[in-house]
């Protein structure tokens, strides 16, 4: 098998762009938006992708090893709650290798359904605004489409082209992955 660090590539690629549009419309926004360390309301226990909760275990396996296992019985005793477990302290314990949805949580995404497209942000933002100019909403639908390709050329390598047990990991899984 490759290394993870290869397999991760295609990830951290659309990581990379992620990180890049929701720099822009923080510092474009900077006075509309309250997300900042401590704001926390959004921090909950998400299931992820195969390439998010590898990607999150790849990063804890790197942390040393009182932290990583300081995150690990945290995870334990929040295993059934919802909070997310990687929450220490108002702040995330794996900032930079955060999942997709994280980095994206409270700016403004749009999504559409069958009759309608509907921009939505966390309650705490824009309250100032009536109207977020069209290129700073993220679009969720091909950001989403983006992640599931990624996330099964991901899959099929690193299972070697068999199905994974499962189609998505709650985080408090993907810490106890064996990397």
């Amino acid at each position: 098998m490759k290394e993870i660090s290869d397999l991760l590539h295609n990830y951290h690629n659309l990581v990379g762009k992620i990180d890049s549009l929701c720099r822009g419309v923080m510092t474009q926004c900077a006075d509309s938006i309250s997300c900042r360390k401590g704001c926390d309301s959004c921090c909950r226990h998400f299931s992820i992708f195969w390439v998010e909760a590898v990607n999150l275990a790849y990063f804890v396996a790197t942390l040393p090893q009182k932290q990583a296992a300081l995150l690990r019985s945290k995870a334990d005793v929040l295993a059934d709650h919802d909070v997310c477990p990687l929450l220490m302290e108002g702040a995330c314990a794996i900032y930079p290798a955060r999942p997709i949805i994280c980095r994206t949580h409270g700016l403004p995404i749009l999504t559409r359904s069958e009759t309608a497209q509907i921009v939505d942000f966390c309650p705490r933002n824009f309250t100032q605004v009536e109207t977020v100019p069209g290129h700073l909403i993220i679009d969720l639908d091909t950001l989403n489409k983006t992640l599931v390709a990624i996330n099964a050329l991901f899959v099929s390598r690193y299972f070697n082209g068999s199905p994974p047990p499962t189609e998505r990991l709650a985080i408090v899984d993907a810490l106890f992955l064996k990397i």
